[in-house]
C-alpha cells in the first residue's frame, strides 16, 4: 500500500478540520463553488471526480471478461453479495438505525438525505482499493480483475435502476434526469476515456506506457480526492459542530454492512467450496464501495449541503482500518477455511458426478 492509502483515514480525518476552518472562513467562496452547476451537477466536483476515477479505471482490462468462467463460484457469490445482498441490507440497516433508533439524536430534516447517501455508497462495488486489498490476502491476481471488470460492466446498467429501486423503496423522490446524468458523467464517460487512453497506451509501448501514466496521474488523483473531502466539510462544517455525534452514528451501519457482506461472502465460497485465493478478494469485493463514485452521485443528486454527501464521505473515513480488519480476518481464517472449502468441494464434485 502506498503512504496515501495506508494513512486514508488520517487524511480524511486533516480534511474535516481543514474543511470545517475553510467553510467557516471563506463561506463566500463555498457558495461560489456550489453555484458552478448544470442540471444539479456540479462542475467542479465533476472535474474533481473524473481525476480521480479515469486513472482507476485505466488500470481495468475488460479484456478480463473472457475468463470469467474460470472461477465461477466465486464470480458467482460476489454478484450475488454486490447486487442481490448489499445494498438492500443497506436500505434496511438504514431504516433501522438511522430511520429509527438514531432519530432523536439526527437532524430531522436530514434523515432521509443519510439513509439515501448510504444507499448510493453500498449500489457501487470498489474498483481500485480492491487490488489492494486482494493483494494483501495473496488473492488470485486473474479473478480479482475479472470480478472487478464485470462489475465495472454491471455498473454502467444496473446503478442508475437499483439506486431509483431503493430510494423509491424508502419513500425518497428521485430526481431520474439529474441520477441518469450522473450515472453518464461518473460512470459511462470516464469508463470510454479510461479505456480509448488504456488502448492508445498499449499500442505505444505496452503495460510499462500504462503503468507510467498511472504515477504521473496517482498524485493528480488524490490531491482531487482530498480537495473535494475539503469542499464537502466546508458547506457540512456547522452541522458538524452542531451534533459532533453524526460521522460516528452515520458509522454504525456502515460498519455492520462490510462485516455482514463480507462474511457473508467468505462463507458462501467456503460452502461451495472455492479455493482461499479467491475467497478473501471476493469477501473484500462483497464488502468494499466505490466510494468516489457514491460521493459524485451523492452531491449531483441533493447538494454540497445534504445528509446524503456526508454519509458517502463518512464511508470513506472508515474504508482502510475497516477493510484492513477485514484482510487481518480472512489472511488469519485461512487453515480453518480451506478444511471447509475441502469438504464443500468434494460434496459438490460428488453431487455432479
Amino acid at each position: 500500500m502506498s503512504i496515501f492509502e495506508r494513512f486514508l483515514t488520517l487524511w480524511v480525518a486533516l480534511c474535516i478540520v481543514a474543511g470545517i476552518a475553510a467553510g467557516h472562513f471563506l463561506p463566500g467562496l463555498f457558495q461560489a463553488i456550489a453555484a458552478l452547476e448544470i442540471a444539479r451537477v456540479n462542475l467542479p466536483v465533476a472535474a474533481l471526480i473524473w481525476l480521480m476515477i479515469i486513472p482507476m479505471l485505466v488500470r481495468i482490462d475488460f479484456a478480463a471478461l473472457r475468463d470469467v468462467g474460470k472461477h465461477w463460484r466465486g464470480i458467482g457469490v460476489t454478484l450475488l453479495v454486490n447486487w442481490a445482498v448489499k445494498p438492500f441490507s443497506m436500505a434496511l440497516l438504514g431504516w433501522l438505525f438511522i430511520g429509527h433508533l438514531f432519530r432523536p439524536y439526527l437532524p430531522t430534516d436530514q434523515i432521509d438525505s443519510y439513509i439515501a447517501g448510504l444507499i448510493i455508497l453500498a449500489a457501487a462495488p470498489c474498483t481500485a482499493m480492491v487490488f489492494v486489498w486482494s493483494s494483501l490476502t495473496k488473492g488470485e491476481p486473474h479473478f480479482t480483475l475479472t470480478q472487478v471488470a464485470l462489475n465495472d460492466a454491471i455498473m454502467i446498467v444496473a446503478f442508475a435502476p437499483l439506486v431509483g429501486l431503493l430510494l423509491g423503496l424508502s419513500a425518497i423522490t428521485v430526481p431520474w434526469d439529474t441520477l441518469v446524468i450522473s450515472v453518464g458523467l461518473y460512470i459511462v464517460v470516464p469508463v470510454i476515456a479510461a479505456q480509448l487512453i488504456r488502448r492508445a497506451l498499449l499500442a505505444r509501448g505496452g503495460i510499462d506506457a500504462v503503468n507510467a501514466l498511472l504515477r504521473v496521474l496517482q498524485p493528480a488523483s488524490t490531491a482531487a480526492l482530498l480537495v473535494t473531502l475539503v469542499m464537502l466539510f466546508g458547506f457540512q462544517g456547522e452541522q458538524i459542530i452542531a451534533q459532533p455525534l453524526i460521522i460516528a452514528l452515520l458509522a454504525v451501519p456502515i460498519l455492520i454492512q462490510v462485516y455482514f457482506n463480507s462474511g457473508l461472502a467468505y462463507l458462501l465460497n467456503r460452502l461451495s467450496g472455492e479455493e482461499h485465493c479467491v475467497a478473501g478478494p471476493s469477501a473484500l469485493i462483497g464488502a468494499s464501495n466505490f466510494f468516489e463514485l457514491a460521493v459524485a452521485a451523492a452531491i449531483s443528486l441533493f447538494g454540497f449541503n445534504s445528509g446524503a454527501a456526508l454519509a458517502t464521505v463518512v464511508g470513506v473515513l472508515v474504508e482502510v482500518p475497516v477493510m484492513l480488519s477485514v484482510v487481518w480476518i480472512v489472511n488469519r481464517s485461512k487453515g480453518w477455511y480451506e478444511r471447509g472449502a475441502t469438504v464443500g468441494n468434494a460434496a459438490s464434485t460428488k453431487a455432479a458426478e
